[in-house]
């Protein structure tokens, strides 16, 4: 059976790129065919293609696309690529686009037909993000009616946002099937321990795992650290 999460975060820069990068590794370590979306970036460059054409490129995206094992066209990937580094309804706004929820459901819908075993949606920002005045990134998740793996950044503040984001999740009718800390940085999180206890009762959820902080580690390096069996049984 397909496995297919929307990969959600505490807030924009918890690093739910490269975890997503760590478990597409982790499922391919276990003979699992991979895939990653990334339906809507905000900071964007224009790179020059083959054909000498141009195209409005995501570093999240591109990331992803190195780590999953099945190939798709990079705007199966990222459909809406913004060019702004900015909430993604300021950024269409600026460049005069409409986004909306069930076009971006039904370009992701698109590219979940591809043969895969373990496919993840990565959001963008948090989960309340806003997409247009009157859209968030949780109505693409609520839409697609996929479960949620949670990425919580471990610094000070952490559980009140991780709290915050799963009592919003559950609200919105979805389940948590797991979540990931992740060490954003060098500093050591006062507490850490007791806070990650704290987060292990509160979420109600499975840790997968907790990351260490490894600026230019590659994300295969870490497979070790996630535990993707825990999803079968939530």
């Amino acid at each position: 059976m397909k496995q297919m999460y929307f990969v959600a975060g505490t807030d924009t820069g918890v690093g739910k790129t490269f975890t997503s990068c760590v478990m597409l590794k982790a499922a391919e370590q276990k003979a699992l065919r991979t895939l990653a979306l990334k339906p809507v970036s905000a900071g964007c460059d224009l790179v020059e293609l083959a054909n000498g054409k141009t195209q409005w490129q995501n570093e999240d995206a591109l990331a992803l696309m190195e780590h999953m094992s099945v190939k798709l066209p990079y705007v199966q990937v990222n459909p809406v690529a913004l060019e702004v580094p900015a909430s993604p309804h300021i950024a269409a706004a600026l460049e005069s686009k409409t986004v909306r929820a069930d076009r971006i459901v039904g370009y992701c819908r698109g590219a979940m037909m591809t043969p895969a075993d373990f496919v993840l949606i990565e959001g963008a920002g948090g989960w309340r993000v806003p997409i247009s005045p009157t859209e968030t990134m949780a109505d693409i998740a609520k839409q697609l009616e996929i479960k949620v793996i949670l990425v919580v950044a471990l610094r000070l503040g952490c559980l009140n946002h991780a709290l915050l984001t799963a009592e919003a999740i559950r609200k919105d009718g979805l389940e948590i099937v797991g979540w990931v800390g992740n060490r954003i940085d060098d500093q050591t999180m006062g507490y850490e321990d007791l806070n990650i206890s704290t987060l292990k009762s509160a979420l109600a959820a499975p840790c997968l795992g907790i990351l260490p902080y490894t600026k230019g580690q590659a994300p295969s390096s870490l497979v070790d650290q996630i535990d993707l069996d825990l999803l079968t049984v939530s």
